[in-house]
């Protein structure tokens, strides 16, 4: 009998010490967003044996069993899935964000509406000297305005392709470390404390793949997970133990396309999806400021052919270029503003040419005007982006909450544990006292 007591306290004291360990690890991990909760499985230990018709049972104590992780499956994939919506909208309220910032500090439509008032300024006199001289600087500045504005522009495209090919580095690594992860799954004993660290790893790389990317997942034995771009019936990108390479291309104009192992995909959510996004809306924007530019050249250039400079002489161009990345003052000196109409002798006070090239300047499909609907269009697409990214940050938050009600470690309940364990180690070792007090006792009755 006392032995048996032995065999039975010393299995209890070693369930509780297993059970303390356990709670211990879960309460060092409560911080880490990578770790779900374990348990320890347990079940009772009775032996029995039938001898010349008799049964007898015998009690063993308990036996330890499975290291159990805390898991939620739907819940885990709901996460990823907003998680990756969340990124696009991030990604893609970055680009434009600086996009804005760079055509916003220009000052492109200050210098549009600059040049307009200096040439309004000189239709009041159009031969004072000096009102001549500040007409061709505002030209000259605005002309390095719309320069500036192109290398701003140009500045927040190479960061989005940058940005574009880390996204893409950081879904190989993660590819990689995830057909890694699957193969040590493999020869991993499932329910053991070591397993259920490969599945947390396992996890992390599948948050970190739907953070750039969305993704469809499936599980396989031993909890091995095959990942597809997009939808379950995508191209594959973590098939077992190995991983297919994505990479990025750039076309003339930079937007960014995608290949996986040389078939052309295109990410419909997670930070890529929102990156390419900004990028073709980059593009657009620099065709806009391109349009502008151009306007601006062929409308004061066209003005100054129609007219007179101050000496009578047919009138040259003002701006010379295509586009807002080469366009430059082109008009040698502020005799040469064509003011008066074509055919008007020398210094003649007849403005009639400059009113019509401030009209064409101001006009509702002018420059002006352009700039201003450029500005506006892209300062209301990012109002309503961030409109769209705080109802996904609270999608995402709601789904990041539900799967750690599933998952996560609640401190109460582990300190709860740790007080139960303890009492329980504390009474096994009783057990075996009180044990070893019957066999001294029985001992002595010889």
């Amino acid at each position: 009998m006392s032995s048996a007591l032995i065999t039975i306290g010393r299995s209890g004291a070693a369930a509780a010490r297993a059970g303390l360990e356990l709670t211990a690890q879960n309460i060092a991990n409560a911080g880490s967003s990578d770790y779900s909760r374990r348990s320890l499985g347990q079940s009772e230990l009775i032996g029995s044996a039938t001898i010349a018709y008799y049964s007898s049972t015998s009690y063993g104590g308990v036996r330890l069993g499975d290291v159990r992780r805390a898991d939620n499956v739907l819940a885990r994939e709901q996460v990823r899935a907003s998680a990756s919506d969340l990124a696009r909208a991030d990604a893609e309220l970055a680009g434009l964000r600086g996009a804005e910032t760079a055509l916003e500090q220009s000052r492109l439509y200050e210098g549009l509406v600059d040049f307009e008032a200096a040439l309004t300024r000189l239709a009041s006199d159009p031969l004072d000297p000096s009102l001549r001289i500040s007409a061709l600087e505002s030209a000259r500045q605005l002309a390095e305005t719309f320069q500036v504005a192109n290398t701003a522009l140009g500045h927040a495209r190479d960061l989005a392709r940058s940005q574009v090919a880390f996204g893409v580095d950081e879904v190989n690594s993660q590819a990689t470390a995830l057909a890694r992860i699957n193969d040590r799954l493999t020869r991993t004993e499932p329910n053991t404390a070591g397993h259920a660290a490969l599945l947390d790893q396992r996890d992390a790389a599948l948050a970190a793949l739907s953070d750039e990317l969305g993704i469809s997942v499936s599980f396989g034995e031993r909890g091995i997970a095959n990942v597809r771009l997009g939808t379950a019936s995508g191209p594959l990108l973590v098939d077992g133990t190995s991983a297919t390479s994505l990479s990025s291309n750039f076309a003339a104009d930079g937007t960014a396309s995608f290949d996986l192992g040389g078939s052309a995909v295109a990410p419909a959510t997670g930070a890529l999806a929102g990156r390419a996004s900004a990028l073709a809306a980059q593009a657009d924007l620099q065709t806009q400021l391109d349009a502008i530019a151009l306007s601006t050249i062929t409308r004061a250039n066209s003005g100054q052919a129609s007219g007179a400079a101050q000496d009578g002489s047919a009138g040259q161009p003002l701006f010379s270029g295509t586009g807002a990345g080469d366009i430059a003052l082109a008009l040698g000196g502020p005799s040469g503003l064509a003011t008066a109409p074509s055919g008007a002798p020398a210094n003649s006070r007849d403005a009639g040419n400059l009113a019509a090239l401030i009209a064409a300047i101001g006009a509702d499909d002018g420059p002006v005007a352009g700039s201003d609907a450029l500005l506006l269009g892209l300062s209301s697409r990012i109002s309503g982006q961030q409109v769209t990214r705080s109802a996904l940050a609270t999608i995402a938050q709601s789904s990041q909450s539900a799967l750690l009600i599933e998952t996560g470690v609640d401190l109460d309940a582990e300190a709860t544990n740790l007080i139960r364990l303890q009492q329980a180690f504390e009474a096994n070792s009783r057990i075996i006292q009180v044990a070893t007090q019957l066999f001294d006792t029985i001992l002595a009755l010889r």
